[in-house]
């Protein structure tokens, strides 16, 4: 008998205020001239007549093709500078460890494991620290704990952490206090502070996004070889005094559970040589700005020997719903790298595009090597999920099926403020449970922008989080989190759906 706590070897290895809601224009499309770090030669870009190939790409190609989110760097200067240093510097992850989270995707894809994604939606230079990354890692590996009970399965544990600086915006500029400035784009593109200087895209900063990056991933893979993650003790992570008491209950129970089958495993044996005291959790972020992930993208061995470029930024990248264009530039990054990939999918994507947009970044059809994450919105899931599961179902693609249910959730308060309702989000997931079961398919995940700090960004939940509260900790220099108590009783309910689905 095995208990399917994935638990053993180690695999880390993705006014002033918040973002104005709803405002602007979107970001223009334009061919690129930057300085570019060397590179083999590129053929010129082409209409193309016959079905892509590798022989057709290498890192730099996407520079021959047009560009949404485009930044545009004063100092080029100094962008090349910055980007020859960044060429010279080590992989941020292994090759090795890429490879197995791979692995453990083919087996979501399979529907025999299940994918907890969540983090930030921006993250800052500022978040490089003990607590925030200790709370951040405590709070996934909880909400994993709830969801191996409640689905049966392994839960593969991604983090949006240790390289998610870099936001698309739907304008590349915004009116602060009558001024109009450059939009803030990200900690390793620009500063939030609202002035001209600090607003101006400062290519200074991608090496200090990589150097944070550096450090978190040093004190994330420190913190979990040291216990962190230890599953014979859970209820000494140090989360109890924010939970609210019936969470508390159902989560004590939970953890009582899961030591029971834990101790069960030590007495016969079967944890001797796996041991339980770490976790796997991968890296991820939006691959967003093509410069910087092009310097950390190397040709390296593959398991079976053979060469391929990895990019090594971190072990999961995906690709935003505003940059997913066929011709454009992002698709022709992201075709060309060995890394397991994301896409956002929204109400915008068409069923026959999606599935073009398969063929291109994954010709050779691997299983699991895509994660599509839908972000229709709780009253417009019904609507778009179901053809665009037809249509992949028909292809022949065997995808990661990854439910988002924030970013389609987003609304403004009538102050302005954006937020997220709870119940909408809630309700999201559960129809993305309900449609692919229906399809006959399988939602192997949910992709959360969390946070394990007690902020009050998102409204409801079981303590009772309305509007009017949302000022008294709204901390995020982006979209709104969901705050460690919301986030563990989503992962709660979730598991519920599931118990209840196994119990049918």
């Amino acid at each position: 008998m095995e208990f399917s706590v994935p638990c053993s070897f180690l695999s880390i290895k993705d006014s002033s205020g918040p973002f104005a809601a709803f405002s602007g224009s979107q970001l223009n499309s334009r061919p690129i001239a930057r300085p570019t770090v060397p590179q083999p030669v590129v053929p010129p870009y082409r209409v193309r007549t016959t079905p892509l190939t590798m022989a057709d790409w290498t890192p730099s190609s996407w520079t021959t093709k047009p560009i949404k989110q485009d930044v545009v760097y004063e100092d080029t200067k100094g962008l090349k500078d910055s980007l020859e240093k960044l060429q010279k510097l080590p992989p941020l992850v292994t090759t090795q460890e890429i490879n197995n989270l791979k692995k453990s995707l083919k087996n979501v894809a399979l529907g025999k494991a299940f994918v907890l994604q969540g983090g930030d939606c921006a993250e800052l230079f500022d978040y490089c620290n003990q607590d925030m990354i200790e709370a951040k890692v405590k709070l996934l590996l909880q909400m994993s704990l709830v969801l191996i009970w409640g689905a049966n399965k392994p839960v593969i544990r991604i983090a949006r952490i240790a390289g998610q600086f870099a936001k698309p915006r739907s304008s590349p500029t915004e009116i602060i206090n009558g001024v109009e400035m450059p939009s803030f784009r990200g900690d390793n593109i620009n500063g939030f502070a609202a002035d001209a200087e600090s607003r101006k895209p400062d290519p200074s900063r991608l090496v200090s996004a990589y150097f944070h990056s550096a450090a978190t991933l040093n004190y994330l893979r420190a913190s979990l070889s040291s216990g962190l993650a230890d599953l014979h003790s859970p209820l000494d992570w140090g989360l109890g005094h924010v939970i609210t008491p019936s969470i508390k209950e159902q989560y004590s129970r939970t953890v009582n559970a899961v030591k029971d089958a834990l101790r069960f495993m030590h007495t016969v044996g079967i944890d001797k040589d796996r041991g339980v005291e770490t976790a796997d959790i991968y890296t991820s972020h939006e691959g967003l700005s093509l410069e910087y992930e092009q310097t950390l993208t190397r040709l390296m061995k593959t398991p079976d020997q053979t060469s391929a470029f990895y990019a090594t930024s971190a072990h999961f990248l995906w690709i935003g719903d505003r940059t997913r264009q066929l011709d454009g530039a992002h698709i022709e990054f992201f075709r060309g790298i060995a890394n397991p990939i994301g896409i956002k999918i929204g109400p915008t994507m068409a069923a026959d595009e999606l599935v073009r947009l398969l063929d291109v970044v994954n010709p050779d059809r691997e299983i699991g090597k895509v994660t599509l994450i839908s972000r229709y919105g709780a009253a417009k899931i019904a609507q778009f999920l179901p053809g665009h599961i037809a249509a992949v179902q028909a292809s022949g693609h065997v995808p990661v099926w990854q439910c988002d249910p924030m970013h389609g959730n987003t609304q403004a308060t009538p102050s302005g403020v954006k937020t997220r309702h709870f119940t909408d989000i809630l309700a999201e997931l559960k129809q993305a449970l309900e449609i692919h079961r229906a399809a006959g398919s399988f939602l192997g995940g949910m992709h959360l922008e969390l946070t394990g700090e007690a902020v009050t960004e998102c409204v409801g939940g079981a303590a009772g989080l309305t509007e009017d509260g949302l000022a008294e900790r709204y901390t995020t220099f982006c979209d709104p989190r969901l705050n460690e108590k919301q986030a563990l009783e989503l992962a709660f309910l979730v598991a519920g759906f599931y118990r209840q689905e196994e119990e049918a």
